[in-house]
């Protein structure tokens, strides 16, 4: 089975409509799907949920689909460097269901891993329990999550076989591995093709079974979401 597209827009064809949840990968800037968004975007669907750690920044990431009001609702846990997505959401033109970061990862790990919900401590007592079960285990309050399952993943990443089997750089790993298992369908968006065989077993992050569809981009911006710049004592 051929993996292998020849640009992100062929990848999506075929795969994005309207009104889709759609998980997408990354944390902040770092380790998103570039050309995939970007695909996204010029393909014109619209309604869109989005689950992702954050919406990018004004006119990048994700932030380039609020601009063009293709999002309806962000289920996320950070939206704090993206004034388009606070303009909108106070004027009632976004949803938001605002999830804390570890129970939005584990929520994406359960609904790859085909567990419907789990109790968590987190938000016991705040507004993100309101309206959820609670139930006591050990003397302790816990809420039930539900899990999220997406019908389509976009990610990132640095290397993959023609198989799909993918490798993971540092930190872009981040919220990549649970968004993909999530998805009905996984496109991977990465820098690097090999053929099978040549990343060793103990390599592969996240196995080529989660893996439907690649598109190569070997040279993405990776624009950095906040550059600080120090200079030495006395110079």
């Amino acid at each position: 089975m051929n993996k292998l597209y020849p640009s992100a827009a062929e990848a999506l064809k075929g795969v994005v409509a309207d009104g889709q949840t759609l998980a997408v990968g990354g944390f902040g800037l770092c380790g998103i799907p570039e050309a995939l968004i970007d695909a996204l975007r010029d393909s014109g669907v619209k309604n869109l949920t989005a689950i992702s750690n954050n919406a990018g920044v004004d006119g990048f990431g994700l932030g380039k689909l609020l601009e063009t009001r293709q999002i309806k609702k962000m289920i996320s846990s950070y939206v704090g460097e993206n004034k388009e997505f606070e303009r909108q959401y106070l004027s009632g033109e976004l949803e938001l269901e605002f999830t804390p970061q570890g129970t939005l990862a584990e929520k994406l790990r359960a609904g790859g891993a085909g567990i419907p919900a789990f109790f968590t401590k987190t938000g016991v007592g705040t507004l993100v329990a309101e309206g959820k079960e609670l139930r006591e285990f050990n003397g302790e309050t816990y809420v039930m999550e539900e899990a999220l399952v997406a019908d389509v993943a976009l990610i990132k990443a640095h290397k993959a076989d023609k198989s799909g089997n993918l490798r993971f750089r540092y930190t872009a790993r981040n919220f990549n591995p649970a968004a993909a298992t999530a998805g009905k369908i996984t496109i991977v968006e990465v820098e690097e093709i090999v053929e099978v065989g040549e990343l060793a077993p103990d390599d592969v992050h996240l196995p080529g079974i989660y893996v439907h569809r690649i598109v190569h981009n070997p040279n993405p911006e990776k624009r950095i979401e906040q550059r600080t710049i120090t200079t030495k004592a006395g110079a």
